[in-house]
C-alpha cells in the first residue's frame, strides 16, 4: 500500500503546477487554453472524418494527399498574424484570431466543393496557427520560470482534450443532421462565447514593458522582428529548424491517417474510433502536464530527445501492428508525441526575446508545416511501393532520430531560467 500511496504522489506532483499560481496566471492559462481546446476539436475533425468528407464532397484518393498538403498552406498567413502580434501586442492579435477562427469554421461546415473546402479550411488554418502560436507566447510570458513548462503543457493538455470532444462527437457522426458539417458547426458555437469572455484578458507584463522601452516609431517597422530574428540569434533559429523539420517530415502521416488507418485496414467504425480517441486520448494528454513538469525539474533537452526517440519507435509499432497492439501502441505513442510538442513548443518560446518572440515561435510552427507538407507528398510517393498505406507510414519515421540528435547537440538548457536570462534583448 506504501508503494502505491508514493507512485499516487509523485503522479499527483507531476500533474500539478509547483506551489499556487497567481490568479492572473490561471486565468490567462485558462482563456488561452480553451481557444487551443477547440481549435484542437477543429484539427481533430480534420482527421477522424476524413474518410466522411471524402465521400460528401466527392475527393478520390489520389486527390487527398495533395488537398491535406494544400491545406496546411493557411500556416503562411498565420506566421505573418503571429508576427503582428510583436508589433500590435498580444491581446489585439488573441482577439482578432479568435474571431477569424470561428468565422472560418462555420463556413466550412457550408463547403459545397473540394475547391470551397480548402478555402475556408485554409482560412481557418491560418487564424487557428496565429491563435496557437501566440497561445504558447503568452504562456511562456506570463507564467514565473519554475511554472512555466507546466503551463505550457496544461495549455497542451486542454488541447488534448480538444481531440477528446471531437472524437466523443465523431462517435454519432451517422447520426447528426447533415453529417460530418454538424461537426463543424459545433465546434464553433464556443468560439463565439469566447470572444466574449476574452474582453478582459491583459496584455501580457513582458509585453507592456518592451513596449514602453522602445522608440518612438518602431511599431511601424512590421518586418523588424522578422529581421532580428535572421539576424541576432541565427544559430538557435538553426538549430530550432534542425529538430522541427525532420520530425515533423516523420511523423505527418503518422498523425493524420490513424482515423482512416484503423477504418481501411483494420474496419473499426466510427463508433469505435470515437471511443478509442476518447479512451486513448484521456491517458495520453497527461503526457502533456507530465511532459512540462518533468521538464522543468530534468530539463527540456532530455524529454524532448527520449520523447523524439521513443515517439518515432512506438509509431512504428502501431502502423505494423494488430489486434490488443493497436491501441496499446497508439496510447504510448500519442503520450509521447505531446510530450515532445509540448517541449518543442516551450524551446520555440523561451529561446528568443520579447521583441520577436511571437515571430520566433510562429517560425517554428512554418518550419513544422512545411515539413509536414513535404512528408505528406513523399508519403504518397511510397504507397506505391510499399503496397500498403500503413507500410509507407512506418518507413517515413526513419527521419526522427536525426531531430534528437540536433536536441543533444545545438539546443542550449532552458528550464528553470528567467525569459531575460536565456534571450536577452541584442541590438
Amino acid at each position: 500500500m506504501s508503494g502505491v500511496r508514493t507512485l499516487l504522489q509523485s503522479l499527483r506532483l507531476m500533474l500539478t503546477p509547483p506551489g499556487k499560481l497567481p490568479g492572473r496566471q490561471m486565468r490567462v492559462v485558462l482563456l488561452v487554453g480553451i481557444a487551443y481546446l477547440v481549435n484542437q476539436y477543429d484539427l481533430g475533425i480534420f482527421s477522424l472524418a476524413l474518410p466522411q468528407i471524402q465521400a460528401g464532397l466527392g475527393i478520390d484518393e489520389a486527390s487527398l494527399g495533395g488537398i491535406t498538403g494544400l491545406i496546411r498552406i493557411g500556416v503562411i498567413p498565420a506566421f505573418f498574424l503571429a508576427m503582428l502580434a510583436d508589433r500590435m501586442g498580444r491581446r489585439r492579435l488573441l482577439m482578432i484570431t479568435i474571431a477569424g477562427v470561428a468565422l472560418a469554421t462555420v463556413a466550412t461546415a457550408f463547403a459545397q466543393t473540394p475547391e470551397q473546402f480548402v478555402a475556408c479550411q485554409i482560412a481557418s488554418r491560418a487564424f487557428m496557427g496565429a491563435e496557437e502560436m501566440l497561445s504558447f507566447v503568452v504562456v511562456a510570458e506570463e507564467l514565473d520560470a519554475s511554472a512555466r513548462g507546466w503551463g505550457i503543457g496544461a495549455l497542451a493538455a486542454l488541447g488534448s482534450l480538444g481531440h477528446g470532444w471531437a472524437a466523443l462527437v465523431f462517435g454519432f457522426v451517422g447520426m447528426l443532421p447533415f453529417g460530418w458539417r454538424a461537426l463543424y458547426v459545433l465546434g464553433a458555437i464556443p468560439l463565439f462565447a469566447l470572444i466574449y469572455l476574452r474582453r478582459n484578458l491583459e496584455e501580457t507584463e513582458r509585453f507592456q514593458a518592451f513596449a514602453a522601452s522602445r522608440e518612438p516609431g518602431a511599431s511601424l517597422a512590421v518586418f523588424g522582428p522578422l529581421k532580428a530574428l535572421a539576424l541576432t540569434y541565427p544559430g538557435r533559429l538553426a538549430a530550432v529548424a534542425g529538430v522541427t523539420i525532420p520530425y515533423s517530415f516523420a511523423v505527418a502521416a503518422s498523425l493524420l491517417y490513424i482515423s482512416k488507418y484503423l477504418q481501411t485496414e483494420h474496419a473499426y467504425s466510427p463508433g469505435q474510433v470515437g471511443l478509442l480517441y476518447i479512451v486513448v486520448g484521456g491517458f495520453a494528454m497527461l503526457g502533456n502536464l507530465m511532459a512540462g513538469r518533468l521538464s522543468d525539474r530534468f530539463g527540456r533537452r532530455r524529454v524532448l530527445a527520449g520523447a523524439i526517440l521513443a515517439n518515432s519507435a512506438l509509431f512504428a509499432v502501431f502502423y505494423t501492428g494488430s489486434g490488443w497492439v493497436l491501441p496499446v501502441g497508439w496510447l504510448a505513442a500519442i503520450f509521447t508525441f505531446f510530450a515532445v510538442d509540448v517541449t518543442l513548443s516551450a524551446f520555440a518560446a523561451e529561446l528568443f526575446p520579447t521583441s520577436y518572440r511571437s515571430t520566433a515561435s510562429a517560425a517554428r510552427t512554418l518550419f513544422w508545416a512545411g515539413a509536414a507538407g513535404a512528408g505528406l507528398a513523399v508519403h504518397g510517393l511510397l504507397v506505391p511501393l510499399a503496397g500498403v498505406a500503413s507500410l509507407a507510414t512506418a518507413w517515413m519515421l526513419a527521419a526522427a532520430p536525426v531531430a534528437a540528435l540536433v536536441v543533444l547537440l545545438f539546443l542550449p538548457e532552458t528550464a528553470s531560467r528567467s525569459l531575460e536570462e536565456t534571450a536577452p534583448e541584442r541590438a
